[in-house]
């Protein structure tokens, strides 16, 4: 059938432009994730998109075809953490992967999802390596006290090609949002979101609400899902979509952080995690909050 009907819609600029409906948005992006449309039609509907912007309702329509299409990670008996990661490291480390060992070590399963979306940025893969976790080839379960990597093709192949579009035109779309809200797994779950600015964390909250989440978001670590090591970020939980307040945060930065790598060296965050792991640092104040908060959410997912 096409998308163009729906183009016409959502194509008519920021202010012309009407929201679609949770059904139509549904329809839209499954077209999408399935590849029955032309790349001209996807590359309409990413820079429309991004021109007008998402609403809630449009999100979880196209979350309702996600998750209809995902290849889902099967049940583990305990709730898994579910920790997306596209944004990778600019200027500090990746500490996305201490944050998984330390869940693991609680004896949480613990899924991390995603793919390299920039060239210029260091991906989570390349400091998970050096710790001994290698990308998974298939869909399976996650063990109790287990961190498992899968790369975004996995889960669905349509959705990595829609993330790939960004490489294409230099902007992101609709897709990049989308992982960051969306639960891979056919079984209770923790979803771990993380955004860079304050509207995003209104709008977060919502499709959350929609979804029926449970979930931690907090403003992370250049887009990553963990707390910054350096400060006390505000964190908010939501049980099955209702909110639950965590974490007011607290104003300021940290200066004296003990053995903190320099830059984004993976094998230098490597050597930190590890060190961390063995006691051999300290787990930095915001993460071991972290943790804790993301405890109490999944003996209530």
């Amino acid at each position: 059938m096409g998308i163009s009907q729906y183009i016409k819609e959502i194509g008519r600029g920021k202010q012309g432009a009407r929201p679609l409906d949770r059904a139509q948005a549904a329809d839209l992006f499954g077209q999408l994730l399935d590849g029955t449309v032309s790349d001209l039609e996807v590359g309409a509907f990413c820079l429309a998109m991004r021109i007008k912007g998402e609403t809630p309702q449009e999100m979880a329509g196209f979350l309702d075809a996600t998750h209809a299409r995902l290849h889902r990670v099967p049940a583990a008996g305990r709730a898994v953490v579910v920790l997306p990661s596209y944004n990778g490291a600019r200027r500090l480390p990746v500490l996305t992967p201490l944050l998984a060992l330390l869940l693991a070590r609680q004896g949480l399963p613990v899924l991390i999802h995603g793919a390299a979306t920039e060239t210029s940025r260091i991906a989570v893969a390349d400091v998970l390596e050096p710790l001994g976790i290698q990308a998974r080839e298939t869909v399976g379960p996650i063990a109790p006290g287990e961190a498992a990597y899968l790369p975004t093709h996995l889960l669905h192949p349509g959705l990595k090609r829609l993330l790939d579009v960004r490489r294409v035109v230099g902007l992101r779309n609709s897709s990049h949002s989308l992982v960051k809200l969306m639960n891979p797994c056919d079984g209770p779950a923790v979803v771990v979101g993380s955004y860079t600015h304050p509207e995003y964390a209104v709008s977060m909250a919502a499709v959350y609400e929609l979804m029926g989440t449970t979930a931690l978001l907090l403003r992370g670590t250049e887009g990553e899902v963990v707390a910054d090591a350096r400060r006390l970020p505000q964190m908010d939980g939501f049980v099955r979509g209702r909110r639950v307040p965590l974490e007011e945060g607290r104003r300021g930065t940290l200066t004296d952080l003990p053995g903190w790598p320099q830059g984004t060296d993976p094998a230098a965050t490597a050597a930190y995690i590890g060190d961390v792991l063995d006691g051999r640092q300290p787990v930095p104040a915001s993460l071991q909050l972290q943790v804790e908060h993301i405890l109490r959410l999944a003996a209530q997912a």
